[in-house]
C-alpha cells in the first residue's frame, strides 16, 4: 500500500474512531456498526495501537495438544504472534461477536481446520471440555459485563490452566502495594478518551483478576498512540494460574 493509500485508510479509521461507538439496542449491533466499516483497515492500524500482544501470547504455558480459547478474538490476526508454537495447539477457538470482523478471520484462517471460528458471546460461550488456555487481547475492556465474562474464562479453563489478559487501564485512585499509581488527571483523561469508543477502562479489572488469580504475572506499561505521539496510554498485561 502506497503512502497516500495508507493515511486515507487512516483517515477513514480515525473518522469512525472521532464518531464513536454506536448507541444501539445490543452490544452485538454496536459492534457491527462500528467495527464493519473499520474492517478491511483494522489489523494495520490496530497493529500500532495495540501493544503487548506478542508478549502476552509468549508468556502463555501450551502443553502439548493444548485447547487454547480467545475471547474476541476478532479477525484472527493475533494467532501470527503464536509463530512455530501454534504446533503444540491442538484446538483453538476464535470467539467474536462482530459478524464483521470474523468474516475476515474465516478468510485468513480457512486453511487451518484446527482454528473454529465461531460467533459467540464471552459472557455464555462454553466449550464443550475444560480447556488449558484462555485469552483476551484488548476485549475485557469492551464487554460491558467483564465480572461475566472473566468468570465464564475462569469456569472453562481446566484446574492449573491460563488466563491471559492484555488491554488499556487506568491504575486505582489507591493501588495495592507495588503497583503503578497514576495521578487523577491520566485517570480521568484516558477513562475519557477510551469511552468514546466503547472501551471502559475500570481498576477493578487488574483487582479483580489478581484475586481471582493469586498465581500470577503482572506488567504495567504504557505505549504510544497512532498520530498523537506525545501520548502514552497505560497498559498492562496479566498471566494467571488457575488453582489445582
Amino acid at each position: 500500500m502506497h503512502a497516500l493509500e495508507r493515511w486515507r485508510a487512516d483517515g477513514a479509521v480515525l473518522l469512525r474512531l472521532l464518531r464513536g461507538m454506536p448507541g444501539g439496542a445490543t452490544h452485538a449491533s454496536n459492534l457491527e456498526a462500528f467495527y464493519a466499516p473499520q474492517a478491511q483497515d483494522y489489523d494495520r492500524f490496530r497493529e500500532r495501537l495495540l501493544h503487548g500482544r506478542a508478549e502476552l501470547i509468549a508468556e502463555l504455558p501450551l502443553p502439548d495438544n493444548a485447547y487454547v480459547v480467545e475471547l474476541g478474538g476478532g479477525t484472527g490476526s493475533n494467532l501470527r504472534h503464536f509463530g512455530n508454537r501454534f504446533d503444540a495447539i491442538g484446538r483453538f477457538d476464535l470467539v467474536d461477536l462482530c459478524p464483521a470482523l470474523l468474516q475476515r478471520a474465516r478468510q485468513r484462517l480457512a486453511q487451518l481446520p484446527r482454528v473454529h471460528v465461531i460467533e459467540g458471546d464471552a459472557t455464555t460461550y462454553r466449550p464443550a471440555c475444560a480447556v488449558d488456555v484462555v485469552y483476551f487481547s484488548y476485549t475485557l475492556s469492551m464487554i460491558p459485563d467483564w465480572h461475566a465474562a472473566l468468570r465464564n474464562a475462569y469456569a472453562m479453563l481446566k484446574p492449573g490452566g491460563v488466563l491471559g489478559v492484555v488491554d488499556f487501564y487506568h491504575s486505582a485512585a489507591r493501588p495495592a502495594a507495588g503497583l503503578a499509581r497514576h495521578s487523577a488527571l491520566t485517570r480521568t483523561f484516558w477513562r475519557h478518551w477510551f469511552k468514546h469508543d466503547g472501551v471502559r477502562l475500570d481498576p477493578a479489572h487488574v483487582q479483580t483478576l489478581r484475586e481471582m488469580f493469586p498465581i500470577h504475572r503482572l506488567d504495567e506499561r504504557a505505549a504510544r498512540l497512532p498520530y498523537v505521539p506525545l501520548l502514552r496510554a497505560p497498559y498492562y498485561v496479566f498471566v494467571g494460574r488457575k488453582g489445582a
